[in-house]
């Protein structure tokens, strides 16, 4: 606070002067032109009007940044009084006039008023020092060409000091909106990259930690009746725990400063690594089939994360949430996309049991909101919704690069050994199935925007 007085006090001081210098000098200059004589060639000391016009004249200088317009009408009036007076009209004497005409380009509203004003006065000035009687001579019309000159001279000089002051505060402004634009941008970026790692570790914590207490289940029911199943149960629980450890280690060195050590990249996950990822649903109790409906083929390496993690999501939600010790994964290859569904009986078909019991009350979660912004980040889209005849059905469709030669008719295979017609027929039903729960799905969404019928969202 004290700071801030201080050098508005110094400013004001720096102004004062500066204002008193300048009134100073325009005082000299009018007393100087009213001591010439003769038409310029003789000085002798001012007369009492000379002192009286430079007063009059100057003493509305310091006023001529508030109010330009009256100031320079008081400084011509000054100027046309002078040859009345008995004194010489020179450049000398017209000073002030000079000054006002600059301060007024400079200040007025706009340009056209401050043409207007400046080339009245110079006009003003120019028939003043006319002589309306006699011979003109080459001093006297030199020395009115000088004084219709300075104002005009003046009034340039401030436009153009005008135009450059426009032109700096123009350049400023745009360099704050740059700046700002530069945050904005650098705020979007981090608020997405945010995102990104809150979705990948969603996606690994919820689908880790779901298996660990699966097995810790398992291992804790068949304790006392079978300790070599518990055994095997939670060697398979340090498997996993050991996993997500590792995957959670290498997503948060994502959060790394540029100076630290880096964490060792793996590859980003893809539909090659779906078989580790079903065997381990296997091992936590949850029997898994996966049908592929047609040639597989590479994906891009965006469709090809967003395919495994939506599986990786949707079995993770039938573990948790589903009551049912089955779900099937299909893969349905087509010339310009891929369609993936997973299915589950909810408990209803085959006379399952629930592997983990899901547990009441549980807050609606992020998955099927995470798995729908992936499927939308690469230009597909997710349904999700409960079958027609009892479960649950997740869908997406994703596109791919359309396939070369691809083969008229697709085949079918399964990644579990069953007969292809079982899988043929199997394939069909889940065709159904995806169709009438993209149904259901839609009825959901516009319901209340979730699509979690079953508040089967990951946590």
């Amino acid at each position: 606070m004290t700071t801030t007085a201080e050098s508005s006090n110094a400013r004001s001081r720096g102004t004062w002067w500066r204002e008193a210098a300048v009134t100073a000098a325009a005082f000299v200059l009018c007393l100087l032109g009213g001591a010439l004589q003769d038409g310029g060639d003789t000085l002798s000391p001012p007369p009492a009007a000379a002192h009286v016009l430079a007063v009059l004249s100057c003493a509305v200088l310091p006023l001529r940044h508030r109010t330009p317009a009256a100031a320079l009408a008081v400084t011509t009036a000054s100027g046309l009084l002078v040859r009345p007076l008995g004194l010489l009209l020179s450049p000398l004497t017209v000073a002030p006039a000079v000054l006002t005409a600059y301060s007024c380009a400079l200040t007025a509203r706009t340009e056209r008023r401050a043409a207007g004003a400046v080339s009245l006065t110079s006009a003003a000035l120019l028939a003043a020092s006319a002589p309306w009687c006699g011979d003109l001579s080459w001093q006297d019309a030199s020395r009115m060409a000088a004084v219709a000159a300075f104002p005009l001279v003046a009034g340039v000089l401030g436009h153009s000091v005008r135009n450059r002051r426009a032109y700096l505060e123009a350049v400023e402004e745009r360099a704050r909106r740059a700046e700002r634009s530069r945050e904005s941008e650098a705020r979007r970026r981090v608020a997405e990259e945010r995102v990104r790692i809150a979705r990948e570790l969603h996606d690994l914590v919820a689908h880790q930690i779901t298996l660990a207490n699966a097995q810790a289940t398992v291992a804790a029911h068949l304790f006392d009746t079978r300790p070599e199943q518990t055994r095997k149960s939670l060697r398979d629980l340090v498997e996993t725990t050991g996993h997500a450890l590792d995957e959670l280690r290498a997503t948060v060195g994502l959060l790394r400063q540029s100076g630290d050590t880096p964490a060792p990249a793996e590859p980003a996950p893809g539909l090659d690594r779906l078989p580790p990822l079903v065997e381990s649903f296997r091992r936590a109790g949850l029997e898994v089939s996966v049908h592929h409906d047609g040639p597989a083929r590479p994906l891009p390496p965006g469709v090809d994360l967003t395919a495994y993690r939506i599986v990786q999501e949707a079995l993770t939600n039938v573990t948790k949430h589903a009551g049912t010790g089955s779900a099937r994964v299909r893969l349905a290859w087509h010339h310009d996309h891929v369609t993936i569904t997973v299915a589950d009986d909810g408990g209803s078909a085959r006379g399952t049991t629930p592997t983990t019991p899901a547990p009441p009350n549980r807050p609606p979660g992020h998955g099927l909101i995470g798995m729908r912004e992936r499927a939308a980040a690469v230009g597909g889209h997710l349904s999700a919704g409960r079958r027609p005849g009892g479960g649950f059905l997740v869908s997406a469709h994703l596109p791919v690069p359309p396939a070369k030669n691809a083969p008229q008719k697709p085949s079918s295979a399964t990644t579990r050994g069953t007969p292809h017609s079982e899988d043929t027929s199997e394939a069909e039903r889940t065709t159904d199935e995806a169709a009438a729960g993209a149904r259901a799905a839609g009825a959901a969404a516009d319901e209340d925007g979730t699509c979690d019928a079953r508040a089967g969202e990951g946590p």
